[in-house]
């Protein structure tokens, strides 16, 4: 029968059937007529169908008993119903127990065809979500994050048990270690599932935007709000809510974040009626909140409401075991995607992925795989190709035994913030001052570079 679809039509009226199935076959679908209610139930079969249009009343059995019998069978499959005798009552009984729309008769052909196709049409979209929804879940299952290393299985061990928990948890790691990944490995683990994940920077939004978009507005509520608007908080109703680099919270937002989780509501903008959701928030930072509480600039007390348990993702340079796995992946990946044949990498090749410091992490590495295998005219990537993103030389781009020590005068923040200052204003020098090629090598985005550059006080004349 190929894509074509099937249509089931039952009726009483033999020549209204027959009038239908005529306007239905002129228009590539196929059908099949019972005049007998009764019969067309007994013989329907789950799948069989791709849409189903009965009258309402028929002797014999009527078209909500129809509708019951047949959505019993195939819960999903859109039914049409047709009456002559168009209430209220009737018409919301209908959608009550399940139908998809009504049908007032005398219809015009068009009108019956317009229907159909808005039917067939809804159908495909649930299914489409329906698929997107299993892809989502069998992606973000624990077993599919790539990693052997002990560090990590620990990690995913830990998340595994309190992903069932319907608690607030605090990723941490450097950026480009993978915090939003385990964010949604943790809802589409979690009894939330069904629902949304929705996920927001709050580091890339200026400061009224980002309350804006977070708890939405009422109208009037500021110049331009010219409609009431849902936030990200009502959109994610049911499911969960990711906060990335949740330390860049302004104070006014962790104050009705802090509401929110305490009392469960919060008010839009403009709006003095509380707004009540069920939502699980998720947070990750890549900053030292701690240092942050200290400043002044971030809230004790939101701090723990976030913080239930925490969650820490290792550095990549502290995984380096997991290195070939993950090469490996992001190969089949982009052999998938592009329809390309690239086998891995060439020993030495190996060795300086294997060895380099990956300040950006697992996004970094990610990023230059697809631009080696942008470039590759071989079966292998070749340390030649390599050495145009990264630098081979071992003794310079690992982060050798001397780097991982740290003075016994220097706290380990400062000398962490040193490495870091140092990393930031070599990668800026190497891309000529090209902040948005050094933020994407350091596997950070704009806002936060642009953030870390004003805190250490990076000059120009630097770089």
């Amino acid at each position: 029968m190929g894509d074509k679809k099937r249509i089931l039509l039952i009726d009483n009226e033999a020549g209204l059937c027959r009038m239908m199935e005529q306007i239905l076959l002129d228009h590539g679908y196929l059908t099949q007529s019972f005049t007998s209610p009764r019969q067309a139930v007994e013989e329907f079969k789950a799948a069989a169908w791709d849409l189903v249009i009965s009258d309402i009343k028929m002797p014999g059995m009527s078209g909500i008993e129809v509708l019951q019998a047949i959505k019993a069978k195939q819960h999903d499959i859109p039914v049409i119903m047709i009456t002559a005798y168009a209430t209220v009552e009737m018409s919301i009984q209908a959608l009550r127990k399940g139908a998809y729309d009504m049908l007032t008769k005398p219809f015009e052909p068009d009108e019956l065809v317009y229907r159909v196709k808005n039917a067939l049409q809804q159908r495909q979209l649930l299914e489409e979500n329906r698929e997107l929804r299993a892809e989502l879940e069998n992606k973000f299952r624990f077993e599919n994050i790539i990693g052997a290393c002990e560090g990590l299985k620990s990690v995913l061990e830990r998340v595994g048990k309190i992903a069932v928990r319907d608690t607030s948890i605090l990723v941490t790691g450097e950026s480009g270690t993978g915090k939003e990944l385990i964010a949604q490995a943790i809802h589409y683990n979690s009894p939330r599932h069904e629902k949304r994940f929705v996920a927001i920077n709050c580091g890339a939004l200026p400061e009224n935007l980002l309350e804006s978009e977070l708890f939405g507005y009422k109208k009037g509520a500021f110049t331009g709000a010219t409609e009431n608007r849902c936030g990200l908080l009502e959109a994610a109703n049911g499911g969960t809510l990711f906060l990335d680099e949740v330390g860049n919270l302004p104070m006014n937002v962790q104050k009705t974040l802090l509401r929110f989780l305490q009392e469960k509501e919060f008010n839009r903008l403009g709006d003095t009626t509380p707004t009540r959701v069920d939502v699980r928030i998720l947070s990750a930072t890549n900053s030292d909140i701690k240092e942050a509480i200290k400043q002044g600039v971030f809230r004790e007390d939101l701090y723990y409401r976030l913080n239930v348990v925490t969650i820490h993702l290792p550095p990549l340079r502290e995984r380096r075991s997991d290195i070939p796995l993950l090469a490996a992946h992001f190969i089949l990946l982009q052999n998938q995607k592009f329809k390309t044949a690239i086998k891995g990498f060439e020993s030495e090749a190996m060795k300086i992925l294997s060895e380099y410091g990956w300040p950006g992490n697992i996004r970094q590495l990610k990023n230059v795989i697809e631009a080696c295998m942008a470039i590759e005219t071989g079966e292998y990537i070749s340390k030649d190709t390599l050495a145009q993103f990264i630098e081979a030389d071992p003794d310079r781009c690992a982060v050798s035994s001397e780097a991982q020590l740290v003075n016994d005068d220097v706290p380990f923040t400062t000398a962490l913030e040193r490495f870091e200052a140092d990393l930031l204003t070599g990668l800026l020098k190497r891309h000529s001052g090209n902040i948005d090629l050094a933020a994407r090598e350091a596997g950070m985005n704009m806002a936060t570079m642009y953030r870390k550059i004003k805190r250490y006080g990076i000059k120009r004349e630097n770089y």
